[in-house]
């Protein structure tokens, strides 16, 4: 598709997104599920909420969060991320990091994602192993707080009945590609699977029935990829992706959906939904158009203009950045690396159709 026909749009981005909002569950209200919804995640900065900024107190300064909530939050993103959107689905708040001392709400759960986190090395923070292991002193934690009278806290039953979201295995892949050779990469990819193996093991061995695990996205679409490796790189496909990056997810994304079917079978009383994020993200990427967006390929914040406006070091929010117009054009990524609002709300409208979830289940079978 060329640039021309990108920008036949027929109806304003603005107005697509908002109606994705109120096509949408945001209108019921928590109170009228059976149980009250209740959500751990855990994860890197996909789904990353605030864990970052107060682990490390560096704040992902502006323009980060200038489209919804009009000042930096803690996400690498213009505003909400899916995580987000799908808290706005069972109409509960937003999810607070884990480590966030002041201001947090705990009644619905508690988020552990932190950006730039791996599967491996498992002792390194904040890898997958480390966050489940701050969950199960943040859930021991709860429960001594109960029994003393505290109250807006999960109670045990709430933490059987919760769901536990896993978006986790982009790092792993992206960061060992820029430094292994591929073929070491991809030997390298079930010791990562074995990694969430053990974590989703960990969490049902203290309770936890309801999984929810994403697969990772088009690795080879990203403009930060396509500008650090682009250059000396043959294997694009007709979009303009790296074929070999995307392949190295897709060969992540059939171990994890292998494991998804292993887990079924061995934990009888679970339910564990996979949902293929590669495909809904893919989808929105090789046909821009139909949602909205320009230039797929292009970040919206960074450095050196078309193709991908990324330069290394001197990516959004550096001194000398460039930005699109918010009220323009949209852009699917923000940065090079993270999505932008506009896309994650089309994302989540697409997680919560069930048409990429194996089984089928909403995303809100755990409450209901």
């Amino acid at each position: 598709m060329d640039r021309k026909s990108r920008k036949c749009v027929s109806f304003p981005l603005r107005a697509f997104v908002l109606s994705l909002c109120f096509c949408l569950p945001f209108s019921v209200n928590s109170s009228e599920y059976k149980r009250k919804p209740v959500i751990f995640n855990f994860g890197d900065s996909n789904s990353d909420t605030g864990g970052y900024t107060a682990a490390f107190g560096l704040m992902f300064g502006v323009p980060n969060g200038r489209t919804f909530f009009h000042h930096p939050t803690g996400r690498l993103g213009d505003g909400r991320l899916m995580i987000d959107f799908l808290c706005e689905s069972l109409n509960m708040n937003y999810l607070s990091p884990f480590l966030q001392s002041l201001g947090s709400n705990f009644t619905h759960g508690a988020n552990f994602a932190i950006s730039g986190s791996c599967t491996l090395p498992r002792n390194k923070p904040f890898s997958l192993a480390i966050q489940v292991l701050q969950f199960l002193q943040f859930k021991d934690r709860s429960l001594q707080l109960i029994s003393r009278g505290y109250k807006d806290l999960v109670s045990d039953e709430e933490f059987n009945n919760a769901v536990y979201t896993i978006d986790i295995g982009q790092n792993d892949i992206s960061s060992s590609l820029l430094t292994l050779p591929y073929a070491l990469v991809i030997e390298m990819i079930p010791s990562f699977v074995a990694e969430i193996r053990s974590s989703v093991w960990a969490l049902y061995e203290h309770g936890g029935r309801n999984f929810w695990i994403h697969n990772t996205g088009p690795l080879g679409c990203l403009p930060q990829v396509l500008a650090m490796i682009g250059k000396n790189a043959t294997d694009y496909d007709s979009v303009g992706c790296l074929e070999s990056r995307n392949n190295a997810a897709k060969q992540f994304n059939e171990r994890l959906f292998s494991l998804c079917q292993e887990l079924r079978s061995q934990m009888k009383d679970a339910t564990i939904v996979h949902v293929d994020m590669y495909s809904i993200k893919f989808s929105v990427i090789t046909n821009p158009s139909i949602y909205g967006f320009e230039d797929p390929l292009m970040a919206c914040c960074g450095l050196g203009g078309p193709p991908y406006n990324y330069v290394p070091n001197h990516a959004c929010a550096v001194p000398g950045y460039n930005m699109c117009d918010e009220d323009g054009p949209k852009h699917i990524s923000w940065d090079g690396v993270h999505y932008a609002e506009a896309a994650n709300a089309v994302f989540a409208s697409k997680i919560l159709s069930t048409n990429y979830s194996t089984p089928p289940l909403k995303f809100d079978y755990f409450c209901t």
